[in-house]
């Protein structure tokens, strides 16, 4: 990712500001603030500004008067507990704001998490920059026999190089027409103009979000059922998570990333299994794919194998 010396410098002079404040900060996160974390070809994420800290949940828990009023050793539990038990309040007491540069294919998957506060570059105000999206050839595939919206075998290497050229002829097409449009032959509005730009183009915004609702995102797109792209840059907002809020982050790996949520039916397998009983798939409720995810969870056999 190269950044322009205009954008450089600008970061530079965010980066050499300093300010007294009587709220909590960070220090292993006020070092990464405003620096950009590369994600894909052309895109990042960068921290522009926060609210709170692992103290802040638990005086909001509490609330209490101000941090320090209990061990670091009971703090710790009691953010355990909290997301342990969905306790979800607490978290909201807590903001993130990051700059996002991402290919407009990505942001139509994000803005479904209608849970933040989003401002997006406007392109009729604009002239969009020539950057698109082009994927490494490792993350081409076919598309996949048995999930509808993933990925399945990796592509060739010579179907992959013809792919990369159709996507890079047809955006570098696209940006001409755009800028032939924009030009003083035409001279059409800014508005007009961009339609014809694909989604692999780079659209860039400023998206605020409480720590609950940012969890939930993370615990979505952090997935590796996730889309690979938006996977990328949810890794990055992971890493200022665990600078930010290290005992959050710790119970968030250990309890949603790490854990596992299961049925009424599901534990009571579970039950049988542990009482030495071997429950069969025709006597249960569960249908054959979620029996099929929980043997395989526990290294179970399912006994379909001939069905």
């Amino acid at each position: 990712m190269k950044l322009d010396a205009e954008k450089a410098a600008a970061i530079a002079a965010s980066s050499a500001q300093e300010f007294t404040t009587k709220r909590p900060t960070v220090p292993a996160l006020e070092e990464k603030m405003f620096t950009p974390i590369q994600c894909l070809d052309h895109g990042f994420v960068r921290l522009i500004d926060y609210m709170g800290d692992d103290s802040a949940i638990v005086q909001a828990a509490r609330v209490s008067y101000g941090a320090g009023t209990k061990k670091m050793r009971e703090d710790r539990g009691l953010i355990r507990y909290l997301l342990r038990h969905r306790h979800t309040t607490p978290f909201e007491m807590c903001e993130m704001k990051i700059h996002v540069k991402l290919p407009i294919f990505v942001a139509r998957q994000w803005i479904r998490h209608r849970t933040a506060n989003v401002n997006e570059i406007s392109a009729r105000y604009s002239v969009l920059d020539n950057e698109f999206y082009l994927p490494s050839p490792e993350h081409l595939a076919v598309q996949s026999t048995n999930n509808k919206q993933g990925r399945g075998e990796a592509l060739t290497e010579a179907q992959s190089a013809m792919v990369l050229e159709m996507l890079k002829r047809d955006a570098t097409q696209a940006y001409s027409t755009y800028s032939e449009l924009l030009g003083e032959e035409v001279g059409l509005a800014r508005e007009l103009a961009r339609m014809n730009l694909p989604v692999n183009w780079y659209t860039q915004w400023y998206w605020k979000v409480d720590l609950h609702n940012l969890l939930h995102f993370l615990a979505l797109r952090m997935d590796a059922h996730a889309q690979y792209e938006i996977r990328v840059f949810a890794d990055a907002i992971g890493s200022l998570v665990k600078e930010w809020v290290p005992h959050v982050w710790e119970a968030f790996q250990d309890y949603r990333m790490g854990g596992a949520f299961f049925s009424k039916q599901e534990l009571e397998v579970i039950q049988a299994w542990i009482a030495g009983e071997t429950p069969k798939f025709e006597d249960l409720t569960l249908s054959k794919r979620e029996w099929r995810a929980l043997c395989k969870r526990f290294g179970r056999s399912t006994g379909l194998e001939s069905k």
